[in-house]
This record gives C-alpha cells, sequence and structure tokens, in this order.
C-alpha cells in the first residue's frame, strides 16, 4: 500500500527541536551533566488559587460536558483585565478563546485570507506564523529584522507591489526570539501603514508581562487607530505558568474576531470549563507575583547574559520575554554547528537562530528556564569548554 499523507506535510519536518530532544536523551543516557535551556517552558508554578479553581471545577460532573463556547464570565474577566491594566476598551464580542496563542495564530490566515493573499511576516519569525499562513495557501513575504535596525521591521522597505497585496501583517513585541521591544512610534508608524494599504494587523503578545530594566509591557490596542486595523492574540501561558492549559484570547475588531470564531466552530467545541475557570481566577485575582516572576527572569537574564560577557562572550542584555538571543561567537560560521558544540563540549542546549528563519543565522537562542545558580554553573561550564577560544568548528 502506498504511503500516506498530503504533499502540503512535505513542506514541513520535525526540526531541530525534535533533534535536539534525541540529543539530549543520547547524552543523558551516558551521565552527562547537561543545561536544557532550549524549550521555553517555564519552571514555576501557577498560583495555588488558580489551580484551587481549576479543581474545584473539575470536582463537578456538569462540567465536563462541551463548553461549546467562551463562558460570559471568562469574557466579561479579559474585556475588565484589558480596561484595567492596558486601558483598552474592548467588548465581549471583540473577544474569543483559543486553545493557546498557537493554536489561534496557526488558524487565523485561514479565517482572514483567501488562497493566493499576501501575508507579510517576520524573519526571523517563531515557525507557526509562516505555518498558519503556508497552510491558509496564502503567499508569504517575510521582512527582515536585523540588528542594525534594532530588530523592528523597516516598513519603507517593503517594495510597494507587495504592501497594495498584502492581507495581513503579523507582528510581535516583546519579541521571542530576538528579545527586544518596540517604541511607540513603532507602533504609530504601523498603524499609519495598515491604513494606507488597507492591511490586517495581528500582533502577538506573548510576553508583555516579562520585560526587564523598568519597561513598562503594553498592548498594541492601546495606540489610537490599532483597533481599526488590527487584532492581538494575549496569552496567559507565560505570565501565569499555565501553558498546558493552552489559554489564549484573539482580541481586536469585531469582524476579524468573529471570522475565526467561525472557523473554530467547525472545528472544535470549546474550552474545557475548568481550564476557563482557571483563567478567570487568573485574571480576577491577584497579581503581585506576576511582577515578582517578572524580576526573577530578570535575575536569570542577568546572570546569564553578565555571565557570558564576564567570560568574553559579548552576548546583550534581553529586553523581554522569556530567552536570550546570543550573537554567536567569532570564528564560528553556523549557528547551527555552534548550538552542536555548545552541548557536546559543554553540555548546554540552546536553539540555533536559523530554526527561526534565514535572519537567525548568526545567533542562538537560550530559554531563561533554570535558577541563576544554575545558569551560573552553564557559564561556567561554557568557560570551561574552551570553544569560545576555539575559533572554529572542530570537523
Amino acid at each position: 500500500m502506498a504511503t500516506i499523507g498530503s504533499t502540503r506535510m512535505q513542506h514541513f519536518s520535525t526540526g531541530i527541536f525534535a533533534e535536539l530532544n534525541e540529543k539530549r536523551d543520547a547524552m543523558e543516557m551516558q551521565g552527562k551533566k547537561l543545561y536544557n535551556l532550549f524549550v521555553g517552558t517555564p519552571d514555576f508554578p501557577p498560583a495555588p488559587h488558580i489551580m484551587e479553581a481549576v479543581q474545584k471545577s473539575a470536582a463537578k460532573p456538569e462540567d465536563y460536558k462541551y463548553s461549546l463556547r467562551d463562558l460570559p464570565e471568562l469574557l466579561e474577566a479579559v474585556s475588565d483585565y484589558y480596561k484595567e491594566r492596558f486601558d483598552v476598551g474592548v467588548t465581549p464580542d471583540m473577544i474569543t478563546g483559543v486553545h493557546g496563542s498557537q493554536e489561534g495564530i496557526g488558524h487565523v490566515c485561514m479565517a482572514l485570507c483567501d488562497p493566493g493573499d499576501v501575508v507579510l511576516l517576520p524573519n526571523p519569525g517563531y515557525p507557526v506564523f509562516e505555518a498558519g499562513a503556508y497552510l491558509a495557501q496564502t503567499e508569504q513575504y517575510f521582512y527582515e529584522l536585523k540588528e542594525e535596525n534594532a530588530f523592528l521591521p523597516v516598513l519603507s522597505e517593503i517594495p510597494e507591489d507587495i504592501a497594495k497585496r498584502a492581507k495581513v501583517m503579523i507582528v510581535s513585541y516583546p519579541y521571542n526570539p530576538v528579545c527586544r521591544t518596540a517604541p511607540d512610534s513603532f507602533y504609530d508608524e504601523l498603524i499609519a501603514f495598515a491604513k494606507k494599504y488597507d492591511i490586517f494587523v495581528i500582533h502577538d503578545n506573548a510576553y508583555s508581562d516579562i520585560i526587564f530594566d523598568g519597561r513598562v509591557g503594553g498592548s498594541f490596542l492601546q495606540h489610537e487607530g490599532a483597533l481599526e486595523v488590527g487584532a492581538e492574540f494575549f496569552s496567559l501561558s507565560k505570565s501565569y505558568n499555565i501553558t498546558g492549559a493552552r489559554v489564549s484570547f484573539m482580541i481586536g475588531r469585531k469582524d476579524a474576531v468573529e471570522a475565526l470564531k467561525l472557523l473554530r466552530s467547525q472545528i472544535d467545541f470549546g474550552t474545557f470549563i475548568p481550564v476557563q475557570r482557571g483563567a478567570i481566577a487568573a485574571l480576577r485575582g491577584p497579581k503581585d507575583y506576576v511582577k515578582e516572576q517578572c524580576q526573577k527572569y530578570q535575575e536569570r537574564r542577568d546572570a546569564l547574559c553578565g555571565g557570558f560577557r564576564s567570560i568574553g562572550w559579548n552576548v546583550p542584555d534581553s529586553e523581554g520575554t522569556m530567552f536570550v538571543w546570543a550573537p554567536i561567537p567569532d570564528g564560528y560560521t553556523s549557528s547551527r554547528e555552534f548550538a552542536n558544540v555548545m552541548v557536546e563540549k559543554a553540555g548546554v542546549l540552546c536553539t540555533p537562530g536559523d530554526a527561526f528563519g534565514s535572519c537567525g543565522e548568526g545567533y542562538v537562542r537560550f530559554a531563561l528556564v533554570l535558577p541563576p545558580e544554575e545558569l551560573k554553573k552553564a557559564v561556567q561550564a561554557v568557560k570551561d569548554s574552551g570553544i569560545l577560544e576555539l575559533g572554529t568548528v572542530e570537523k
């Protein structure tokens, strides 16, 4: 019998994360000490009041039925949160829940675009941006994010003919993987660009609570005119350490939200009610620990970035997200080869930048998922390995 599988699946591969998992497993079986900094899963626990809300709901048999919709109390909690936190007025009909931003962004281009429409995507880019646009049979145009431009898109460099044909543009700040934030002036420019060319902006806002050095996390929707031209995905995963619960929302212009709701109604019966109850508890409950957690992430950033600089590797401080974006040391020419050297000689697992696109070549990404004392040990392991002095990859 012939192998089954659509030709569109040939576009994808298991990727670098599967490769690194295999390498990690092999080295652990050999008893080698590893510092796993390649997957961004928070190691902090959820707050007790969130877990309690999930547990209480999970004890009710009636809460195991199809939810079929977002609970009205949840939509009201999101609306109140956006008003309190960002001073943005959104009504419940401008909000829809999704099973994590990954799922929502993976489907949104199917809801908003026709085959052949142009979608503007960042390079480096989080992989689901491109995957969702590809599965929607759109044409993808990748705008480049470069260090000399503070990893911001240069909108004037997008060709006029591409801008005129573009239907959707995806942006994200604080941005994983490049770990940079965007100034207010950028959003003003972006909104003007979107209005000029009738482009709908999707902003992925997963890290507004993990932002460093006194910066204040915000929302794209705070900016004048944003609700006319776009929407954003807002996630509870990283702020509240509930990544496995898959709780996020698309918030913004009503017609776009309705389009995604209609698409998802064809393939989904809603979010498990205990998960929705946990989300309400997160949005309504105390939030001091979210700020305290951000400070802990900053301490980790300082331990890793400052530690690397202290041993001669010029790694800039991350401005936000739970990651660090590091240029590979002088003498190395491939981010993937350098990542392999890191794990083989120092036992430090990181993600090569080319996993995020061609403009990620020359960088590696670290996840801040170990306490400062462990990150200091990882820095020492890199120093002791001598790989910063090698200058060339051993063949």
